[in-house]
């Protein structure tokens, strides 16, 4: 078994985020396996949202509004929370906003990051440090690979330079402080994530099905852009079990980590939305407009999760494709989209697909 919900039982976990796309997912999976669960978050940015939708801030033990700039508050949430277990997910994570809003980009990923890892160190309770940042952490000079875990950070745009500095302040911490020798962090790189609940702008599955509900024309940019896509239960099972890792043996599982997809699952934009169109409809073009610069190709190598973690991807593109029309589907229809979430994790956790 990948996660060990035994494990999970009872802890004291903490999650930075837990109102956006991924952290909700996260601390839906984490109630379900009996885990106190505090969140700390600004309100959700879009509606719809998961958040509201499968009722989280009535599941969760503690739910705080605050943004992670400010340093009594973060401090503040950790006193009060007194987590075993921290995942940091809390960012702006939108490349396109980066270039609207630099310094709200740098500020919130890189001394963001800086005060909750501070509040960790200033936080007795804390042993087990899950940082999460993104596959753009790394310096790409377009060389058509797969990155590694040893390559090093950087960025050409503000987005992906946030989260390189993110990894390098992050780095520096675990090497500066290792006085407080009882915690333990781990940095942590996905791809595209996808999956039901994500209404985030400019981002291409929130954005086709938001065309289809419109009755709209999708119109997509860098349609042979290539992006490491992958349900969003695939990376968050790799941080549950690194964490269950790195908290019971300590820094043999610090360090950086990648949870990618397979190399099956490393498509075009193009192939994505034409895979879309075959499972729900739409019209989609390209649009020829002048855009701001993004990386073409993207994938990560998970060579090291999968030979020291035990952990490989479980759903290929099409399945978490499906899976997505099928949660959004769902949401139209009405149905609890709590117990639809739910059902999801099950699924993926027992390794079936809906193929």
């Amino acid at each position: 078994m990948v996660v060990d919900p035994d494990f999970w039982r009872g802890k004291r976990v903490a999650i930075t985020g837990h109102t956006g796309f991924k952290g909700g997912w996260l601390a839906l999976w984490l109630v379900d396996m009996g885990a106190e669960v505090f969140g700390l978050s600004l309100e959700p940015n879009t509606h719809p949202n998961f958040f509201e939708l499968t009722g989280l801030e009535g599941r969760v033990s503690g739910h705080t509004i605050g943004d992670i700039r400010d340093t009594d508050t973060v401090l503040s949430f950790f006193d009060a929370a007194q987590p075993e277990i921290v995942f940091h997910l809390a960012a702006q994570a939108l490349v396109r906003r980066s270039y609207d809003d630099p310094i709200e980009t740098v500020s919130t990923n890189v001394l963001g990051t800086a005060n909750v890892l501070q509040s960790c160190r200033q936080t007795e309770s804390v042993r087990t440090i899950i940082n999460v940042t993104s596959d753009k952490c790394y310096h790409n000079n377009e060389e058509g690979r797969a990155f590694v875990e040893t390559d090093p950070m950087g960025g050409h745009d503000v987005y992906s330079a946030s989260k390189g500095a993110a990894e390098l302040i992050a780095h520096a911490f675990s090497r500066s402080f290792d006085q407080d020798a009882n915690q333990h962090m781990a940095s942590v790189r996905a791809g595209n994530v996808i999956g039901g609940g994500d209404w985030s702008a400019d981002r291409l599955v929130p954005d086709y099905f938001r065309s289809v509900e419109a009755v709209e024309v999708l119109r997509i940019r860098s349609p042979q852009a290539v992006r490491p896509w992958q349900h969003v239960l695939e990376p968050l099972s790799g941080y549950l079990r690194l964490a269950e890792q790195l908290h019971k043996t300590g820094d043999a599982f610090s360090g950086g980590w990648n949870f990618g997809p397979d190399e099956n699952s490393v498509k075009t934009v193009r192939w994505v939305v034409d895979t879309l169109v075959s499972l729900n409809g739409g019209e989609v073009v390209h649009d020829n407009a002048d855009q701001p610069p993004e990386a073409i190709f993207l994938s990560l190598n998970s060579g090291k999760a999968n030979r020291e973690l035990g952990w490989h991807p479980r759903w290929s593109i099409e399945t978490a494709l499906k899976q997505t029309a099928v949660w959004e589907t769902a949401r139209l229809n009405g149905e609890d989209m709590a117990d639809v979430s739910i059902s999801q994790i099950a699924a993926y956790k027992a390794g079936a697909t809906s193929e």
